[in-house]
């Protein structure tokens, strides 16, 4: 069994079925409860009815040497310095179409990384999250031998093909002179949903305390399917949380007395009492309702955007866009599928809020949503959202208006190693993260 098929079985079953025919064959004969979700062939990366892609650079030479565990990174530290806020707008004149742009490898060796993020202000040091349970520090570019955290006899996920693992982290905006962090995971032994705040050891240090400070969230859940993962702040202050809806039937995502299929948002100084603005009746801890499984979200970190990435089931994957201090939106889970009808061909009165883009399973099989690039090194490409898919390995992108979604391109030529995407991140300097799960890799999007 491959590591990719502890992440999500559609892309387990085409890297060990070895093809898109034989992988829809065996989609429909076997497979573990709930299967992969229904729909037809995925492209391979290099296909598929997208925008017209626009060019981004040259594809990397072949597949990049991992850096072993102590290695420097391929280009030095990880981090710029931090662009001023003047720099994070996007320039007026840049030229057409997407600048040149490469991925740079950052670390290898990884077992099954699931999340790569920064504390914020600290150009030195990286984080990467590994799904059994161990969080692992990158350090002037390089992966030290020792864990930052090591929470294997907490985690959980019932099988290698299972969705569950440790999936998300988000520091404290002042975590430089608090040390306070949290994680979502799913916890030993029943495979709930779990968000804790921890702590570091030592200010400066490299290092977590062993145990949490508290539990914000715990619920029932099981891990097999749509876990979520996601954890952010946002510029109200606000922790806000993905969970998915664990795939039952009927979905719990439009219940509001269930966090299952939602976006929560957390005072985490006081989690008894929710913010203003989250739902009034049922859990007051719903921001968003009506989602499937949206595994990743990021904020624009100049607008304060969330750009929400909700994993599709039959025919369409979706990104979504809401601005900032607009919750307490239905996403139309699951009578819609994107802007159609679910199940296909039933008929529906429209529910929720449309996505900003969506894709056809020709396109994409599993979101992976991804970040508005606001960093200093690629000046035309900010304000540009970059995303991908984890089952076709494609990347795309766009840019938001406000209302729309414009400038679509896809920069599968350019970020395509072996390997395929399963999350993005950021550093303090605002560079972009791509994470390979299944080759165990971490890449820096650069400059082409």
């Amino acid at each position: 069994m491959t590591r990719a098929c502890a992440f999500h079985r559609a892309a387990c079953c085409l890297l060990l079925a070895g093809s898109v025919a034989a992988c829809d064959k065996r989609v429909q004969v076997a497979g573990p409860p709930e299967g992969p979700r229904e729909g037809s062939a995925i492209a391979p990366a290099a296909a598929g009815n997208a925008a017209p892609p626009a060019k981004a650079g040259a594809t990397t030479d072949g597949p990049a040497p991992v850096a072993p565990e102590g290695a420097p990174a391929a280009e030095g530290p990880p981090a710029s310095p931090p662009a001023g806020a003047a720099e994070l707008a996007r320039p007026a004149k840049c030229g057409g179409g997407v600048p040149p742009l490469k991925l740079t490898l950052v670390a290898g060796g990884l077992d099954q990384p699931t999340y790569v993020a920064a504390p914020p202000g600290d150009p030195a040091r990286l984080v990467v999250l590994e799904k059994p349970g161990i969080i692992r520090l990158i350090k002037d570019g390089a992966v030290q031998p020792a864990p930052f955290l090591d929470l294997r006899s907490r985690v959980f996920f019932p099988a290698p093909n299972a969705e569950g693992g440790l999936l998300g982290l988000a520091f404290h905006p002042d975590y430089a002179k608090n040390g306070r962090f949290w994680l979502h995971y799913s916890s030993a032994p029943r495979g709930n949903v779990v968000i804790d705040e921890w702590k570091r050891a030592a200010q400066g240090g490299d290092a977590a305390h062993p145990e949490p400070v508290r539990s914000l969230v715990d619920v029932k859940h099981g891990a097999w399917n749509h876990v979520g993962g996601m954890l952010a702040f946002g510029k109200d202050g606000y922790l806000y949380a993905a969970i998915g809806d664990s795939a039952r039937s009927p979905s719990p995502a439009a219940d509001l007395t269930s966090k299952l299929g939602k976006i929560l948002r957390i005072n985490v100084d006081e989690p008894s009492r929710s913010p203003a603005g989250n739902m009034t009746s049922g859990d007051t801890m719903i921001w968003d309702y009506g989602l499937r499984n949206p595994w990743r979200f990021s904020f624009d970190r100049l607008t304060g955007d969330l750009y929400i990435g909700d994993v599709g089931q039959k025919s369409w994957e979706e990104i979504l866009v809401e601005r900032p201090g607009q919750g307490r939106n239905d996403y139309g889970w699951e009578a819609m599928e994107g802007t159609h009808c679910y199940p296909p061909g039933s008929a529906c009165k429209p529910r929720g809020v449309p996505p900003a883009v969506e894709h056809p399973r020709s396109e994409a099989g599993s979101i992976v949503g991804g970040y508005v690039y606001r960093g200093a090194k690629i000046p035309c490409l900010r304000g540009r959202y970059v995303y991908a898919d984890y089952v076709t390995g494609r990347f795309f992108s766009f840019v938001w208006d406000g209302k729309a979604a414009t400038d679509r391109a896809e920069l599968t030529s350019a970020l395509s190693p072996n390997g395929l995407p399963a999350s993005f991140g950021e550093d303090a300097a605002g560079e972009i993260y791509v994470v390979m799960f299944n080759t165990g890799r971490v890449y820096r999007i650069d400059p082409g």
